[in-house]
């Protein structure tokens, strides 16, 4: 008895940020919901529950790269694939017949050109300094990470001074927008991009077998349950899936897939325009969209809505497993890093049509090639970025890839 109240006089006190945060979650869908639509109100929730997700199975792309450059270790790469897998079988057939439950739905489906590989090799760099991906950035500074609160200021500062350059780099050549979804139908489709992401899985097996013998087993946990569910952390296949189903849902509100940075260069253009700067003449802000979303409540914007539900929802996630607790002794050099890695994850995103959610999941989610050429070309960036780190970081974080060993 005396074990189980001292667990519950423990557990209490964490429960009452996760309450605070839930119901900032609920007030803003319903309050969003009433000023703006319905939809919109409801995608506050659903980013409340990816940042949940994101935490919880701490589902990373950048360490997850990083393990498998520094270490052969391909657990996380495999989630992704499975995470593309399920939604490249949800978003084909919708995308497809262009609608889903009545509602006219489109994908991200950009053009192939020098933009896409600069800006994506970028922002492959740029995650390895600044210590995370758009979706890593939110929900670990939303989870109480101080370092990637300057990470975030600063992807903001550089998405801003993308858009000013935006219509140089998208100037230069490319190719027209490729969906595969148009090229092999939406079964074709999605049996090419379910065996490439096969491919990719093989190759994860056999690089991490060669290097250690057998495949990295998934740590132990001993929670169990309603616990492990509340508390964490859940495996990082469930993540995978529930990610996938969340932007199917995201796709069925929005009528388009998940995005992250597009509100980070809208929340910069509005501060900035705050400090008597005009953005207005800048080609990216010319586009009609964009130039209404300027003109618009930044509450009004589906992405900036949804950005505030994944800090939500992470700080809820955060607090439940008892690891909130800001640190805001960083080192200089890791300060830099977070500076300079900040700014080239902004800067990359706005040259490269979006970022590891916006490009790379939702772009191949939507049969874009421009996905997987972002993909290719972020994995380069992110190689270049592992044999840097060494000059910010000490420790483990600053390992560099080792050699193959038989």
């Amino acid at each position: 008895m005396a074990t189980a109240s001292s667990t519950v006089s423990l557990t209490l006190p964490r429960h009452r940020v996760p309450m605070l945060a839930g119901a900032l979650v609920v007030l803003g869908a319903l309050l969003i919901g009433v000023v703006f639509t319905a939809n919109t109100g409801l995608l506050m929730i659903v980013g409340g529950l990816l940042g949940m997700v994101l935490y919880h199975a701490a589902f990373g792309f950048t360490s997850a790269w990083r393990a498998l450059i520094i270490k052969r270790r391909g657990r996380g790469l495999r989630a992704q694939m499975l995470m593309l897998a399920v939604a490249v079988v949800l978003f084909f057939p919708a995308l497809g017949a262009g609608q889903l439950n009545g509602v006219a739905v489109e994908g991200f489906v950009a053009p192939l050109g020098i933009s896409v590989l600069v800006g994506a090799f970028l922002f492959g760099l740029g995650m390895q300094l600044g210590g995370g991906c758009a979706s890593g950035t939110l929900f670990t500074a939303g989870g109480g990470n101080a370092r990637m609160l300057i990470t975030l200021v600063f992807f903001i500062v550089g998405s801003v001074i993308g858009t000013a350059h935006f219509r140089f780099w998208t100037e230069l050549p490319a190719l027209p927008p490729v969906s595969l979804v148009d090229v092999g139908g939406a079964y074709g489709g999605m049996a090419i991009s379910l065996l490439l992401f096969a491919v990719i899985a093989a190759v994860t097996v056999v690089l991490e077998k060669r290097r250690h013998g057998e495949l990295e087993h998934p740590p132990l946990v001993a929670r169990r349950g309603f616990e492990r569910l509340l508390v964490g952390p859940w495996p990082l296949l469930a993540g995978a899936v529930a990610l996938a189903l969340l932007n199917f849902a995201t796709l069925a509100l929005a009528g388009r897939p998940w995005g992250i940075t597009s509100a980070f260069a809208l929340w910069g253009a509005k501060g900035f325009s705050l400090l008597g700067g005009d953005v207005t003449q800048w080609g990216y802000w010319q586009s009609p969209g964009n130039a209404a979303a300027l003109d618009a409540s930044v509450w009004g914007d589906i992405t900036t809505v949804m950005n505030v539900g994944i800090m939500l929802g992470a700080l809820a996630a955060a607090s439940l497993a008892g690891r909130f607790a800001p640190n805001f002794r960083i080192p200089l050099r890791s300060i830099a890093a977070a500076v300079i890695g900040g700014l080239l994850l902004g800067y990359g995103a706005r040259l490269a049509f979006g970022c590891n959610i916006g490009a790379y999941f939702s772009g191949i989610a939507s049969g874009s090639l421009h996905g997987w050429l972002w993909a290719v070309a972020a994995f380069a960036g992110n190689m270049l970025g592992v044999k840097l780190r060494p000059l910010f970081f000490t420790g483990e974080a600053a390992q560099r890839p080792v050699a193959k060993t038989s």
